[in-house]
C-alpha cells in the first residue's frame, strides 16, 4: 500500500474475498448479463433446432455438471443415445480468469448452441474455481473428468467414437490445452483437434509484439493496457496456481516443459488482447516442436469478445471455430 491507496495486489485479493463471501453473484453483477436462450434464438432463429439437456460426469473431486448440446434431425426430437450418432464431437470449456463463468454465459451456452446449430455435437463443461481454497490440479481434474467420459460415452451426446475434438477460451484454453498435454503422456484419448480462443497459457506474459503493442495503444486504456493485463493475469495465474512452485508446471501453465506430440492446434487471437502473446508465443512454440498449428486474428476484438454473441467480431469468431472443425472431422 502507498500514500493510503491499496496495491493491486490487495485490491485483487479483496476482490476474490468477494467472490468467496457473496459467490457467484458477485461476479455477475461486474459483467454484462449473458442473454438467455430465448432472446439467442429471437436473434439467431436457427438456433430453434438446437436441444439441451444437462449431464452429471463423476469426477475425483465430485460432480463435474455438464450440458449436451445437440440439433433435431429432420424436426424431431433427438434420442438421448445414438439417434444422431455420427457427428463430430466438440467438448467446449468456457473462461472465466478461473475464478469466474458458467455454462450459462454467452462463452459457453451460446458457443455451444450456434456449433450444434452447424451440426455438432457439443459438450459444453463446468469445472471448479479458484477459490475457498481450490487451485491446481483440481479444475484440470474436472476437465480431464468431462474429457473421459466424452470418449468413453460418445453416443450419449451424439459423436462419433474417434472424432472427438477438445476446445476452451481464455481460462478454458489454459485448462484444454493442459489436458491434451496430460493425454498425450498416457492420461487418455488425444482429441482430434485442440481449438484454443484468446488463450491464457503463460504464466507470465511474454512480451508483446510491435502489432500488438500498436493495437493495445490504440484502445481506451492505451500503452498502459498491456502493463495491466500482464499485472491482472499474474495474480490470476497465482490464484489458481496455488503457489510459485506450480506456476512451472507444465501441465497448469501449458507453455511450460516439452510441447511435441500434440495434435493440430487452431489458435484464435484477439486484435486488442494482452493475451494475444501468450497466444502468439505459444504458436510459434509449438511450431517448433513440430506441431502443426493455425493462427488466425480477429480484427477490431478485444478478450472475450466471444461472450458477445451480438457483435460481428463473436459471430466471426464463431465461424472460425466452426469452419476448422469442419476441416477437422473425421466423419
Amino acid at each position: 500500500m502507498s500514500d493510503g491507496v491499496p496495491s493491486a495486489t490487495s485490491q485483487f485479493r479483496q476482490y476474490v474475498e468477494q467472490l468467496e463471501t457473496m459467490g457467484p453473484a458477485a461476479l455477475a453483477s461486474m459483467m454484462p448479463p449473458s442473454p438467455d436462450v430465448a432472446e439467442l434464438v429471437a436473434h439467431f432463429p436457427e438456433l430453434a433446432v438446437v436441444e439441451r439437456r444437462d449431464v452429471p460426469i463423476d469426477g475425483p473431486h465430485g460432480e463435474v455438471p455438464a450440458r449436451v448440446y445437440r440439433a433435431r434431425a429432420n424436426g424431431a426430437r433427438v434420442s438421448r443415445a445414438g439417434e444422431t450418432s455420427g457427428r463430430t464431437g466438440f467438448v467446449w470449456v468456457h473462461g472465466g480468469g478461473f475464478i469466474g463463468g458458467d455454462l450459462d454465459m454467452a462463452e459457453a451456452n451460446w458457443v455451444s448452441m450456434a456449433l450444434a446449430a452447424r451440426g455438432f455435437a457439443v459438450l459444453s463443461v463446468e469445472y471448479r474455481k479458484a477459490l475457498h481454497g481450490v487451485h491446481y490440479p483440481v479444475p484440470s481434474d474436472d476437465v480431464l473428468a468431462a474429457w473421459s467420459w466424452a470418449t468413453a460415452h460418445p453416443a450419449e451426446f451424439g459423436a462419433a467414437p474417434g472424432d472427438l475434438h477438445l476446445g476452451g477460451a481464455s481460462a478454458g484454453g489454459n485448462l484444454v490445452a493442459g489436458v491434451t498435454k496430460r493425454l498425450r503422456d498416457g492420461a487418455g484419448e488425444m482429441p482430434v483437434s485442440l481449438v484454443l480462443v484468446y488463450p491464457a497459457l503463460h504464466a507470465e506474459l511474454p512480451a508483446p509484439s510491435d502489432s500488438l503493442r500498436a493495437a493495445l495503444a490504440a484502445t481506451s486504456g492505451g500503452e498502459n493496457t498491456a502493463t495491466t493485463g500482464a499485472s491482472i493475469l499474474r495474480q490470476l495465474c497465482l490464484q489458481y496456481a496455488g503457489s510459485e512452485e506450480a506456476l512451472q508446471d507444465p501441465y497448469a501453465f501449458p507453455a511450460n516443459g516439452d510441447l511435441r506430440g500434440q495434435p493440430p492446434v487452431f489458435i484464435l487471437n484477439a486484435e486488442a488482447d494482452p493475451l494475444r502473446a501468450s497466444g502468439e508465443a505459444y504458436a510459434d512454440a509449438l511450431r517448433a516442436a513440430g506441431v502443426d498449428v493455425t493462427v488466425e486474428l480477429e480484427p477490431g476484438t478485444s478478450h472475450g469478445h466471444v461472450n458477445e454473441p451480438f457483435t460481428p467480431g463473436a459471430q466471426q469468431s464463431l465461424e472460425r471455430i466452426a469452419t476448422w472443425l469442419h476441416a477437422r472431422a473425421c466423419v
